[in-house]
């Protein structure tokens, strides 16, 4: 009987083995160790509404000549986006007023857009110049990270910021990132993360939320610690300011192009030993979130275990570890 037991448990353990390698064998097979980042003629450029014409967008391997540049990633959004961008641009011209140093673009991503966001863009351009507000319209649906990051490479900022296009975060709070960005990198050719957080609000989110929410959101922190990220509380914030030398590192060596893209910026970030800083900032809730509770937190749990298999294993690897050593 005992050895029947131990013959058993040895079968048992040889399947589970055998499935394991059988899994990483084809991770590795099937998986490009660097990100193939493919970008269509049409998004190359962006048209300028008082000339009429199609400007080519510069690249992120150029010198900076603006301080800020502001990535805003945009799938349907035609109705939250127009209050979120008064917000932003209002803050930027009263900062640009009272620093004539301080220069700044916004460009809105479309990232396939079915609907008019495109067109209420174009409309903000138009108002206030392609020098201040840009649009770069995705020819298909790539993710909130493949929007983000085609957005990082056309941009001429020394600084680079993603936010939300649903406003939740207050923009004034902008001010906070840069000072703790400051610290960590002051010039633009050093390396650091400001990282707006929301974990200071994680006991109010407790109260008002559903307890089924409430424990996939501890589950998902839990992976998110288990499999990837250990020193930030919050990696889900869309409020991330970087050195324009930091985006290079990290946007030409992404891979996930969708939600859970920003567990691997930052798990490429703790990996590069990149100076962070996690900055409380004000947020709201908003309504109209493309994020689904429990089918969304599954995906990304997903995601953030094939992040970790694929970078243990040596599927993927970091592009910019790649060019510093060639």
């Amino acid at each position: 009987m005992w050895t029947c037991l131990c013959q058993l448990c040895f079968y048992l353990l040889s399947a589970l083995v055998v499935a394991a390698l059988s899994i990483v064998a084809l991770v590795l097979y099937k998986t490009k160790p660097y990100p193939n980042i493919k970008r269509h003629k049409d998004e190359e450029t962006f048209l300028d509404p008082h000339t009429i014409k199609t400007v080519t967008f510069p690249s992120l391997e150029d010198s900076p000549s603006l301080e800020l540049s502001v990535i805003v990633p945009a799938y349907n959004e035609e109705q939250r986006l127009p209050s979120m961008l008064d917000e932003c641009l209002a803050f930027l011209e009263q900062k640009s007023a009272g620093s004539p140093n301080f220069t700044y673009e916004v460009i809105v991503v479309s990232d396939g857009s079915q609907d008019a966001t495109v067109s209420v863009a174009l409309g903000y351009s138009k108002k206030h110049g392609a020098e201040k507000v840009r649009v770069l319209e995705l020819i298909e649906n790539r993710g909130k990270g493949g929007a983000v990051r085609m957005g990082m490479l056309s941009a001429r900022g020394r600084n680079l910021l993603f936010a939300d296009a649903d406003g939740a975060t207050k923009f004034p709070d902008y001010d906070k990132l840069e000072v703790a960005l400051k610290q960590l990198a002051p010039e633009w050719r050093d390396d650091g993360i400001a990282i707006g957080s929301r974990a200071h609000l994680e006991n109010d989110a407790i109260a008002t939320r559903s307890f089924f929410r409430t424990i996939l959101m501890h589950g998902f922190h839990f992976l998110v610690w288990l499999f990837a990220v250990r020193s930030i509380r919050d990696t889900q914030c869309g409020f991330k300011l970087f050195t324009r030398t930091t985006a290079r590192k990290l946007f030409t060596s992404l891979h996930v192009e969708r939600w859970a893209f920003d567990v691997e910026l930052l798990y490429l970030a703790e990996n590069l030993k990149l100076p962070m800083s996690e900055v409380a900032v004000r947020w709201t809730e908003i309504d109209g979130s493309k994020l689904t509770p429990f089918w969304s937190w599954l995906q990304m749990g997903r995601d953030l275990f094939m992040i970790w298999l694929r970078y243990l294993v040596g599927a993927w690897r970091i592009a910019s570890i790649q060019k510093k050593e060639k």
